[in-house]
């Protein structure tokens, strides 16, 4: 009977091509793959102090560090101005987290990692941009797996202390976002007696190129005149040095004057074989490459960086508002604030324990793709929003450009962060759900594997374990509804299960969900708002101190009803026959909350150290947040007065 239905599940596949394909399976699972069973049994404990996991060395030397740097933007278009600190910031080691030690680099942890991008960030993002590219976006993880020897000798000891400036290449102005689209083209060719790929660049929006010297390049390569005998053509990645022939990086850009190096990368070259990453057997092979490459930006580096906005912005506006009074009372007192402050506290403090848990998941070796785009999505979206309602509390002192806005420079940075990586719209509304379901499920991949291969005994065996599976979590789900819990785990533990059953119903509609970009983006949310509630449910499975299990609860049922939003607008996209399906086992669940509960959660900050100073420990302090913190723990009212006063002027500059 399986066997007869072979035919039907070829039509309703849609087309994949072997770009998708690639880009489908790059990378692992973790715990993506346990949501769609149904059931998340790894665990991955949080050490939300962090100590261990931070080697004490960078941190007595990164204050020393940031104030050689200083605070104000980095490039305003000129190589020389940023000389000095790129070569500071090379033999300092920031340009080697990811490099081994016998190459001169440093090799720290994720954890490391992330808390010294947050911190840096936090003080000047156009720093946190600077060191977060060669550490991820850069030629340096290529090198590491698919690098010749010689290769590796050569360029990454130059690369580790920051003798090369690296930047990758692939981005053009035909290719955003979508990276397999149309990007430059090469052709194989025989010059002189010398085999070599004659190119025409034309990338942009390609971070550090206007500092790089040594440049990573991703081309089309076709070989029409089979001069290398054999299938070699398709993406392939490059590794050239600036003073290349014909190499140009003449022009830049200027994202929102955040003041980063970003520019173009042009051309009409010819390149050697050898300058292959990998050598010539790696003709073709790049689109592998880079999807297994490079996610450390969505992962680790793009969320680190959201991060210390947010956690700074939390830190900032809860203390000002403290101490800022109107109508005679503290900012902090006002309903309307407290509901924007207890906003801030929950988008802060879930994407402060979720990067935790994804660093976890990160050291124990997995390199999970769904996961590292949700992280890009939630914590960039998330991050965008506590500056929202940080720039509405903060008002005046906001929008007046001065030492005392802390928060303006991340205002304008942030859509930076929406946009790089493959934009925010792009990840929720494609990837996130899309990839997970033919990736993260199972058996879905199994099935569409052996689908393509026309492989029918396969299929009858993969087919049959999904029917099984399906069938099971189904007559679970019904059982299920008839569960009473209050209890927000026990809670998120049953919604998981109603995913997977979900998943498994919405899959019934094969290629037809390719083009439902609606529903796929409601299904991302639902899949990442579960991944953030097991973060939050392990970072309570450790805690000790009770506001830290009262915050985790708070978030987790926020979750709770950020998912039963989701649940509406799934089974109002989905198909009426799938609609009936799916209905009698959908379970959900929504938490109300009073003005209590903002009270308790919008000043949580400042009334338990232990969480105060865990944050310090996470963004740079400086002049104004300093004042901020004294004035909110001194017992002098004299000095607190002073304070005061000093933290609520605005900048001022004369007329003429």
């Amino acid at each position: 009977m399986l066997k007869s239905t072979f035919k039907m599940a070829k039509r309703m596949l849609p087309r994949i091509s072997e770009t998708e394909m690639i880009a489908l399976r790059a990378g692992t699972v973790s715990i993506d793959r346990e949501i769609f069973e149904g059931k998340v049994k790894s665990k991955f404990p949080i050490d939300i102090g962090n100590k261990k996991y931070i080697p004490q060395i960078y941190f007595n030397d990164i204050n020393k560090n940031m104030r050689v740097i200083g605070d104000k933007p980095m490039y305003n278009g000129k190589f020389d101005d940023i000389q000095k600190n790129l070569e500071y910031l090379g033999k300092e080691g920031y340009f080697s987290f990811n490099i081994p030690k016998k190459y001169k680099g440093i090799s720290i942890p994720i954890e490391t990692q992330s808390h010294l991008l947050t911190k840096l960030s936090s003080f000047n993002p156009s720093l946190g941009v600077i060191v977060m590219v060669p550490n991820s976006l850069g030629p340096a993880e290529l090198l590491l797996h698919y690098g010749t020897d010689e290769q590796k000798d050569k360029y990454l000891p130059s690369l580790a202390d920051g003798s090369y400036i690296p930047c990758f290449g692939l981005t053009g102005p035909e290719n955003g976002s979508d990276a397999g689209g149309k990007i430059d083209e090469g052709i194989i060719i025989v010059k002189n007696g010398k085999t070599k790929i004659k190119a025409k660049i034309n990338k942009r929006y390609i971070t550090l190129a206007p500092v790089s010297n040594l440049i990573g390049l991703a081309i089309k390569v076709s070989d029409p005149s089979n001069y290398l005998k054999g299938k070699y053509d398709g993406i392939t990645v490059c590794l050239l040095e600036k003073n290349h022939p014909n190499l140009k990086l003449e022009t830049h850009h200027n994202p929102l004057n955040v003041g980063f190096p970003n520019g173009t990368i042009k051309g009409e070259i010819e390149i050697d074989l050898e300058d292959v990453i990998g050598g010539p057997k790696n003709i073709g092979n790049g689109w592998k490459m880079l999807m297994e490459c490079l996610a450390a930006g969505r992962g680790i580096s793009l969320p680190a960086s959201a991060l210390g906005s947010s956690l700074t912005t939390w830190y900032g506006v809860s203390g000002y508002a403290n101490l800022r009074e109107q109508f005679k009372i503290p900012l902090s007192k006002m309903q309307g604030v407290q509901e924007k402050l207890a906003n801030i506290t929950y988008q802060s403090w879930t994407s402060f324990v979720s990067i935790k848990y994804t660093n976890r998941i990160l050291d124990s070796g997995e390199k999970p793709s769904v996961i590292s785009a949700i992280m890009k999505q939630q914590i960039t979206e998330r991050g965008r929003n506590v500056l929202l309602d940080g720039m509405d509390i903060y008002a005046g002192s906001a929008i007046c450009l001065g030492e005392n806005n802390f928060i303006e420079k991340y205002y304008q940075a942030a859509p930076v962060g929406i946009t790089v990586e493959g934009s925010n719209t792009l990840t929720r509304s494609l990837i996130i759900f899309g990839q997970g379901l033919n990736k993260s499920h199972p058996f879905i991949s199994d099935v569409v594997k052996s689908i393509q291969d026309g492989n029918k005994e396969d299929y009858v065996k993969y087919i049959g374990q999904l029917v099984n599976h399906s069938i099971s979590l189904y007559l679970q789900n019904i059982t299920n509804i008839f569960k009473v819990t209050s209890e927000p785990t026990l809670q998120i533990i049953n919604l998981t299960s109603s995913f997977a059953n979900l998943s498994n119903i919405v899959a019934l509609m094969g290629g037809k969900l390719k083009k439902e970009q609606r529903l796929s983006g409601f299904m991302a949310d639902y899949l990442s708002n579960l991944y953030l509630a097991h973060a939050l449910i392990e970072c309570n499975n450790e805690a000790t101190n009770s506001n830290i299990k009262k915050l985790n609860n708070y978030c987790l049922k926020r979750l709770i009803n950020e998912i039963k939003v989701s649940q509406d607008r799934i089974l109002e996209e989905l198909p009426l026959i799938l609609r009936i399906i799916a209905s009698p086992t959908l379970k959900s669940y929504s938490h109300k909350f009073n003005s209590e509960d903002n009270v308790e959660m919008s000043n949580i900050l400042w009334k338990d150290n232990e969480i105060r100073e865990m944050i310090e420990s996470h963004i740079s302090l400086n002049n104004v947040l300093s004042k901020i913190k004294n004035a909110n723990i001194t017992k002098d009212k004299a000095i607190k007065d002073r304070l005061v006063w000093e933290i609520i002027q605005v900048g001022e500059k004369d007329n003429n």
